[in-house]
């Protein structure tokens, strides 16, 4: 249909026959070519809202008018154009991850965390009345991107409600020492298995790979007393640690030292022992030869004693006892000197 201006034109009174014929002729180069134009709109719209790429880390959920219809793999596919069928991308071959109490700002080789407050989130309180910051991490990967479209609503923020209930309901069974300090991987490891518990139950597609206790630390206004508390728990640890060392290196050696004496004093008693009783076997030997030859018995202790004694007196000059005068001419002194 032609413009008003040009229809005017058409039926004005001072328009000649050629005028006219001007006139159909556009007319008709316009009609002609504003179909092949709309009709070449028409099929760059349609390849437009039909041709989607998928990744290689991505499925593609297809919904035809409004019901789901299929999923389609990476690499180049097609839908039916017009808005007839829609197409959702979803990364199941990529890990994600929900942060709680903090949020990363910038990921790098210097991570920048942001400034806000998330107290609501790591605010918790212990089996035992007490109050704590816990930080942490859910890493996680989607495995069914049909549950995760169309089981749950806003799987997402489904995840982390539930990844709160299951930390806060961690944390409330058990002291806030055990949070804080020998803990710490008990409690990741419970949340993490209740959290997968809750995402079998709910069909949201999701599939934990682990939770991460970022930081756990006392709310701030306790911080500095908690601190000092830690602090005098760790040095007792040290010095008990230290006395048990000493301990494990003194007694052993002592004890080591004892036993040593007590066999040494063993083996002594018992070199005496043998020894009396050999002296005692031996002279009961000697006392019954004796009580059969008694002169001849005395006569070989008598030698065998002075064989064993003379060889220690060195030289020995032997005189009759009237020969005093003979002394002085032996030169006894000299014979002394020599035999040194």
């Amino acid at each position: 249909m032609l413009p008003p201006f040009w229809v005017s034109c058409r039926f004005s009174k001072k328009t000649t026959m050629a005028d006219q014929f001007n006139w159909n002729y556009y007319e008709h180069i316009i009609r002609k070519y504003a179909l092949r134009i709309v009709y070449g709109l028409l099929i760059v719209v349609g390849l437009a809202t039909s041709i989607r790429t998928i990744g290689p880390e991505e499925e593609g959920v297809v919904i035809n008018l409004g019901k789901y219809n299929r999923t389609l793999q990476p690499g180049l596919n097609f839908i039916l154009p017009f808005g007839i069928e829609q197409m959702y991308k979803i990364p199941v071959q990529r890990q994600l991850k929900h942060e709680f109490g903090f949020r990363t700002a910038n990921a790098g080789t210097r991570t920048e965390y942001g400034t806000g407050s998330y107290g609501d989130e790591s605010s918790m309180l212990s089996g035992d009345l007490n109050m704590a910051d816990v930080e942490w991490v859910v890493q996680y990967r989607i495995v069914d991107s049909y549950k995760y479209l169309f089981k749950v609503r806003d799987a997402e923020q489904s995840l982390r409600d539930m990844s709160e209930s299951a930390m806060r309901k961690t944390v409330g069974n058990r002291t806030v020492n055990e949070v804080l300090t020998v803990g710490r991987q008990e409690v990741a490891s419970s949340v993490e298995v209740l959290l997968q518990k809750l995402c079998d139950e709910y069909e949201n597609g999701i599939r934990i790979d682990q939770v991460v206790l970022q930081d756990v630390n006392p709310p701030e206004p306790v911080r500095a007393s908690f601190n000092a508390v830690n602090q005098a728990q760790q040095e007792r640890e040290t010095l008990i640690n230290k006395a048990e060392s000493e301990y494990n290196r003194v007694v052993p050696r002592a004890k080591g030292e004892a036993k040593e004496t007590v066999q040494l004093a063993e083996a002594y008693s018992l070199v005496r022992v043998n020894g009396a009783r050999g002296e005692a076997a031996r002279f009961n030997s000697l006392y019954t030869e004796y009580m059969k030859a008694p002169e001849v018995t005395k006569k070989r202790i008598y030698l065998e004693t002075m064989e064993r004694i003379l060889p220690k007196l060195g030289n020995k000059v032997i005189i009759d006892e009237k020969g005093n005068n003979v002394l002085p001419l032996l030169n006894l002194e000299q014979i002394k000197k020599t035999t040194k």
